[in-house]
């Protein structure tokens, strides 16, 4: 097993996660097998009972681990599923040695720091960065470890000894380090100053580490002069110096380390330079190039209680831009904070209030996220009352779908005090009540967690279709409220459909309104399991239906598969208009087994935009646009791909054919002449923020 520890100096926020991500994404590209394990040196045990303004969201992993949310940077970036082992705490390092002592495992020995509380990180790293991540059998061959914080954080003490000692335990060519630090360009002077990052090299030096490379952050690239300096001071080769500066959006970080050579220098010092190949990042390339040309936009209101961090939504807004991609549509996510939209704000203060129902009232879209508390309820019973009777598009999850229920409850069942117990105990129409498995003594960890499994009681819903209409479903939970199972019949009964329940019946998964355009709720995080080449089924409703779309995406959805776009499936033939366009292929598709739903597309497989497959001649018409090749494609598996057009024995992008066809492909008006092809994995940015 080889390691590569990423640290980081001067401040914090310097963007570890996404150079960790960004790594192990280029050594993957490389042909390399990676996992990835967070080190967050607080006492907490987990993220669990953390405010979301201390830390962002709390990311939640198969096995209901409520984990740090870097440790959803990585699974999006390399499409792996992590542990809740793969997040190390002070805390549970504390405990785990605690208990050993507790059970006599010491044998009367003192316990101590060192080399008690040292050895139990090294053993953790140790036997957490064996677990396979990716789905194949047998571990890794590189483990990339973040470190949180930053060098000379009294806390972080522990952990940086132990890595000291265990850079010595694992041998030479088996660690890399790497130091991300900041090299500020001062207005005043206007040139980078390479002080900070001197100070903190030695005093990570100083500490027993030495890094092999250093990823310097800047708003421009480091100066030729500066990077000698650096390396004369800092005892780092000059070629091992990596600029890291400001880009239009963090999909180019990985382009970023690959064209200055990182991986070859990662490589070297792994001793791997004769066993990985060159990284084939041409399809990360197209789509980080497509993404900067988005102009068209769709706006989504975030009605939400934490808006002051957009971090605190972070996996939410990952999702969008996935969903949004996917559509080639530009987000832009309206900031609406829940309280704002009250009465009391109405008469606190007007113009707040008159601003965030502005935002609300333009959005194409509105979206209700998780979260805890009864700060801005009222807010966002409001909001989900608005896109109900505007008939505006509406996701609602966990939380959100609970505000749903209620405001239908209240407005349509005339209960007007129905409520959540969780914030009125006493309330006589309980909508939402306590879970009986549920703890309310102790927080953290007693919530139901993880992945759980939801059935469709009705196969016709949007909610299926977007799915596949697969007979069920695996999405991962936080929660400890539920939808009241003895209110369930009176609320069908005025029209609201439960769609999906567990596999007892008895708990609420999704909700949904067959008569609305598209309003959904669910009990579930959707937002755990998007991947940028995979988006979230309800997100990419959500999306295309703020863009009119979502017709058009739903009539191609044909029975035993998952498709995108429009594409029926299983030997089902459709007519498809998507825009508004005239794509009107006869598609003969033969059946087969998929994994989730909304995926990209092979020959024999499913195609984006209503374009057929398997030996069928197609005439496509793209956004008035006459592209009418013939197509004929072979058998073959693809991988995923969102927004493509695509090499030869490939995917199809809107109606555009390949496999030896000579095709003039016209992309948002303008004349593209390529071929691109676009991998699983990337970022954007919303607003100006990083993702």
């Amino acid at each position: 097993m080889k390691y590569v520890l990423v640290t980081g100096g001067v401040v914090s926020g310097l963007g570890k996660g996404v150079t960790a991500s960004s790594i192990g994404l280029l050594l993957k590209a490389c042909g390399l097998r990676v996992t990835s394990i967070k080190i967050d040196p607080y006492l907490n045990t987990d993220a669990g009972t953390m405010s979301p303004f201390e830390h962002g969201e709390v990311f939640v992993l198969d096995d209901g681990g409520e984990v740090d949310l870097d440790l959803g940077n990585y699974e999006r970036f390399l499409d792996i599923k992590l542990t809740r082992d793969n997040n190390i705490t002070t805390g549970k390092i504390y405990q785990s040695v605690i208990d050993k002592e507790r059970r006599g495992d010491y044998l009367g020995k003192t316990v101590q720091v060192v080399p008690h509380i040292t050895d139990a990180i090294q053993e953790w790293i140790e036997r957490v960065s064996m677990i396979p991540v990716d789905g194949k059998a047998g571990p890794a061959d590189v483990c990339v470890i973040e470190l949180g914080g930053t060098i000379g954080d009294i806390e972080s003490m522990p952990f940086i000894e132990a890595l000291g000692q265990f850079s010595y335990h694992v041998g030479t060519g088996n660690f890399c380090l790497i130091h991300v630090s900041l090299v500020p360009i001062l207005n005043v002077v206007g040139e980078q100053k390479t002080k900070p990052t001197q100070h903190s090299v030695r005093g990570l030096r100083g500490l027993g580490l030495t890094p092999h490379i250093l990823a310097c952050r800047s708003t421009t690239a480091l100066d030729q002069h500066v990077k000698v300096k650096l390396s004369q001071f800092c005892h780092v080769a000059e070629e091992n110096i990596i600029t890291l500066y400001d880009v239009t959006n963090i999909w180019h970080i990985p382009l970023l380390l690959r064209d200055q050579k990182a991986h070859e220098a990662i490589l070297k010092v792994l001793n791997l330079l004769g066993e990985a190949k060159e990284p084939a990042l041409e399809e990360w390339t197209s789509r980080a190039e497509i993404c900067d040309k988005l102009h068209e936009p769709v706006h989504i209101a975030m009605v939400g209680k934490y808006t002051g961090l957009s971090d605190s939504y972070l996996s939410v807004l990952k999702a969008l831009v996935h969903a949004s991609v996917f559509h080639r549509k530009k987000l832009v996510v309206d900031w609406v904070p829940a309280s704002h939209l009250e009465e009391a704000t109405e008469k606190e203060n007007p113009d707040a209030y008159k601003a965030a129902w502005k935002l609300l009232k333009g959005a194409d879209g509105v979206l209700v996220p998780g979260g805890f508390g009864d700060r801005g309820v009222q807010g966002k019973i409001l909001a989900a009352k608005y896109a109900r009777e505007k008939r505006v598009p509406f996701l609602g999850i966990c939380l959100g779908m609970q505000i749903a229920v209620i405001e239908f409850a209240r407005s349509v069942l005339g209960l007007k005090d129905a409520n959540s117990t969780e914030f009125d105990p006493d309330t006589r129409n309980p909508c939402v009540i306590f879970m009986p498995e549920g703890s309310k003594t102790h927080m953290g960890a007693t919530m139901r967690l993880g992945l759980r499994r939801t059935y469709f009681q009705v196969m016709d819903c949007k909610s299926a279709r977007l799915y596949g209409s697969r007979s069920f479903i695996d999405e991962r939970h936080r929660h400890r409220y539920e939808v009241n199972p003895d209110m369930v019949a009176r609320l069908e009964k005025a029209g609201l459909s439960f769609a999906g329940k567990d596999e007892t019946g008895q708990r609420m998964e999704i909700i949904e309104l067959p008569s609305h355009p598209y309003f959904i709720g669910v009990q579930f995080h959707p937002e755990f399991k998007s991947r940028p080449g995979n988006p979230s089924p309800l997100f990419l409703g959500l999306i295309a239906a703020a863009c009119g779309e979502l017709d058009a995406v739903l009539q191609g959805y044909g029975s035993q598969r998952n498709v995108p776009n429009g594409v029926g499936n299983d030997s089902s033939k459709l007519k498809v208009y998507q825009n508004g366009s005239a794509t009107k292929p006869t598609i003969a598709l033969p059946g087969e087994d998929s994994n989730t739903g909304l995926r990209g597309y092979g020959c024999q497989r499913n195609a984006p935009n209503g374009v057929g497959n398997d030996t069928a001649k197609v005439k496509v018409y793209q956004n008035g646009s006459a592209t009418k090749p013939t197509i004929a494609l072979p058998d073959e598996e693809t991988t995923d791909g969102v927004l493509q057009v695509y090499g030869s024995q490939r995917n199809v992008l809107n109606g555009v054919g390949n496999d030896t066809s000579k095709v003039k492909v016209y992309q948002n008006g303008s004349a593209t002449k390529s071929t691109i092809g676009l991998p699983d994995g990337v970022y954007s940015n919303v607003n100006g923020i990083y993702l």
